[in-house]
């Protein structure tokens, strides 16, 4: 990540157009929050090493009502229900009163206690569509928390687990409009590509912007 970043720098330091500066500004902004996001889960994993390997007789007291947030889980869904799959070894060996979930119409709040000595929890608000309290559930399975959300409207698909989600994807996508500047179509494309592209593929977008440049300074052509 951090060799991402410099060249993405070095080629926002190149860049002149707007439209292409806002794109390398973007990915800068991408990788330096994953970056960040990486640097903050390295430290929770060391903190907790050096909780577990503290005494028994010393960690007990301080780590009483610490609560974790819930980050590792994935979802699919049937006709009738949204499924979420929650990952947390030995949570089959708790009394089953130790996991809770409460329902609303548009939320889901994952709570499980005394697990390895912390709180577990998750807050899973603003879904997509309206579920069923009443028709929902939880279920604990091998180092699994199932949790059901039994659909409002049966037989309708979820392409989003939450409206969160679903505008931060249809952001994301690139704009094919005919209609608009074909420029700026081209420069849509482009983005979504370097954004997703490996080493070998960023370097490549570079090598091609650098060579139109020097193509644009002789009047040979415009990118």
């Amino acid at each position: 990540l951090q060799k991402d970043l410099e060249e993405v720098k070095v080629l926002l330091e190149k860049a002149t157009r707007k439209r292409v500066r806002d794109a390398l500004t973007a990915e800068k902004s991408k990788i330096e929050t994953e970056m960040k996001n990486e640097m903050q889960q390295k430290s929770q994993r060391k903190a907790e090493l050096t909780e577990n390997e503290k005494p028994a007789a010393v960690i007990a007291p301080i780590i009483a009502g610490y609560t974790v947030k819930i980050s590792n889980y994935g979802w699919d869904q049937s006709d009738k229900f949204v499924k979420i799959y929650i990952t947390l070894p030995r949570v089959h060996q708790v009394p089953a009163e130790s996991v809770q979930v409460n329902f609303t119409e548009r939320s889901f709040d994952p709570l499980v206690k005394n697990l390895n000595g912390k709180s577990y929890s998750m807050t899973g608000n603003n879904l997509l569509k309206p579920i069923s309290v009443e028709g929902s559930s939880e279920k604990v399975k091998t180092d699994t928390v199932l949790v059901l959300c039994r659909k409002k409207a049966e037989n309708t698909r979820w392409d989003y687990l939450t409206q969160v989600e679903k505008e931060c994807k249809e952001k994301e996508k690139p704009s094919y409009d005919t209609e608009t500047d074909p420029s700026e179509g081209l420069m849509n494309v482009l983005k979504k590509i370097y954004e997703d592209g490996d080493d070998d593929m960023k370097r490549t977008i570079n090598k091609a912007w650098v060579e139109s440049r020097e193509k644009q300074a002789k009047g040979d052509t415009d990118f």
